[in-house]
């Protein structure tokens, strides 16, 4: 492939829609590319931000976070143990629809006792119980959906 052709290919790749262009001819390989491409080895130019700036960003994250709902937050308590959720996904109180609640408020409970099921993925987890003691609050509904850690049960 010769010098002229090279530059006419590289002509029409600049005048074209195309982003990326990858040939092969005659043993000689080709790749080209209109999209930024940060190489490691290349300094990079950073903004240059001004402590106005700074100020006015940290202002709006103020303006931002105050507007948004704020999620309650259960301390633990001095009497008692928080149960909070070891996995993502639905909350089930009982063992089948119909079926009483394995726990309810005054209850109480023994270490190895089943609090409720989080099914993750189609796979049913038991919750047990870590302590002995009476269910004083129960933070989350039947068939809610759970995250990571949030409270459930308040065991004093």
């Amino acid at each position: 492939m010769s010098i002229e052709s090279v530059k006419e290919l590289v002509s029409q790749f600049e005048q074209s829609g195309i982003r990326e262009m990858n040939v092969t001819i005659e043993g000689l390989s080709l790749y080209l590319s209109k999209n930024e491409i940060n190489h490691p080895n290349e300094p990079q130019t950073l903004p240059k931000v001004s402590k106005a700036d700074v100020s006015h960003i940290m202002e709006e994250t103020k303006s931002v976070s105050a507007n948004e709902p704020q999620i309650d937050k259960v301390s633990e308590p001095l009497d008692g143990k928080i149960i909070t959720s070891p996995i993502v996904g639905v909350i089930y109180t009982s063992s089948e629809p119909g079926k009483p609640s394995f726990v309810s408020v005054g209850d109480s409970v023994s270490v190895g006792d089943t609090l409720c099921i989080i099914e993750a993925m189609k796979i049913m987890n038991d919750v047990v119980s870590d302590t002995s003691g009476t269910i004083s609050e129960i933070f989350v509904e039947n068939e809610q959906i759970v995250e990571f850690g949030q409270p459930l049960f308040r065991i004093s």
